[in-house]
């Protein structure tokens, strides 16, 4: 009796077994992911999203192959990515900054490639959605409109005399001139006048720095492409006539502008990979509206102040999030 109860208890564990073998067998793998990543041009700002959108692809358990490419501030090449990516068709794409989404959105959308942007100004001016709560056809993101109000409240803070603002800005890029125009609007209620310098390419920036050097008290960095990939040539020039010179991202406070009141960059791109995550696990890219960064991190550089011979007042000493020394 005894031997057929342990044979018996055997064949059901031989069985049990069998079953959990055989489960593991046909469990299909985790899906894996291709995920097309572009930017308009080399800089710490931008690398620092791109890095952010990266670990939060992973840390959401996302088994992804990550193809990326930059295109060195040239439209032209900007487009040529985008064509490239939208041909592999990839799961998804994430293009960062203005220039690089409209180029990807246009080759994309026809392909039906879901795209999720980060670092977009206003896509609502450059017809990629509908509205700032709405996604458009195929494509949302993050948006990263700068702090306007917290930025000139920070400049009369530190400067409180400042009457002249003067920025550089490429006229080409949509983002910057939108931009503008709200900022413009909001210096007139507090006192101050802009004066604008454009310039079209990286190797115009330090001439239009040097229009604005007898003319303005201090020099505003909006979030435009093409100034901040030749911040050092501004800064050479701010420096000579010194000029205090704000800025609307953190890495650039590190380059030597003087303050600023920005978003955080890692932060944003670490909320665009939970978008695109979202995607790629199966929601509907349509039921996801267009987001915008909460947190406004102040960041000073206190090795340009003394140069400047600037004291930056307790308070906002007190408020700041990065004071850099050097």
């Amino acid at each position: 009796m005894k031997s057929r109860r342990f044979k018996s208890f055997i064949y059901i564990i031989s069985i049990l077994v069998g079953l959990v073998v055989n489960s593991f067998a046909t469990a299909s793998p985790p899906p894996r992911f291709v995920v097309a990543i572009t930017q308009i041009v080399p800089h710490p700002s931008l690398d620092l999203i791109r890095k952010g959108i990266e670990e939060e692809l992973k840390d959401q358990g996302l088994i992804c192959d990550i193809h990326f490419e930059n295109a060195h501030g040239n439209i032209g090449t900007a487009t040529q990515i985008a064509q490239k990516f939208a041909s592999q068709k990839p799961d998804i794409i994430i293009p960062i900054t203005t220039p690089s989404t409209q180029a990807v959105y246009a080759a994309a959308s026809a392909r039906l490639i879901p795209v999720v942007f980060a670092a977009v100004n206003n896509p609502v001016s450059i017809k990629l959605v509908p509205s700032m709560d709405k996604a458009g056809k195929g494509v949302t993101g993050v948006s990263d409109m700068p702090p306007i109000s917290d930025q000139i409240q920070l400049i009369r803070e530190i400067l409180p005399l400042t009457k002249r603002v003067g920025v550089i800005y490429n006229p080409g890029e949509s983002n910057s001139v939108d931009l503008l125009e709200i900022f413009e609007k909001e210096l007139r209620q507090n006192g101050m006048t802009l004066t604008r310098a454009t310039a079209a390419t990286m190797l115009d920036v330090g001439t239009a720095a040097k229009s604005l050097a007898e003319n303005v008290d201090v020099i505003y960095i909006p979030n435009d492409n093409t100034v901040v990939a030749a911040l050092e040539s501004l800064l050479k020039v701010a420096q000579e006539n010194e000029i205090p010179v704000f800025c609307a991202d953190p890495e650039s406070v590190k380059q030597g502008c003087l303050a600023a009141a920005a978003h955080s960059q890692y932060d944003l791109g670490r909320q665009t990979g939970k978008m695109a995550a979202r995607v790629l696990k199966g929601e509907n890219i349509q039921t996801l509206p267009v987001e915008r960064p909460q947190s406004v991190e102040l960041s000073l550089n206190q090795g340009t102040a003394q140069k400047l011979k600037i004291k930056f007042p307790k308070a906002v000493v007190t408020r700041a999030k990065y004071i850099i020394k050097k």
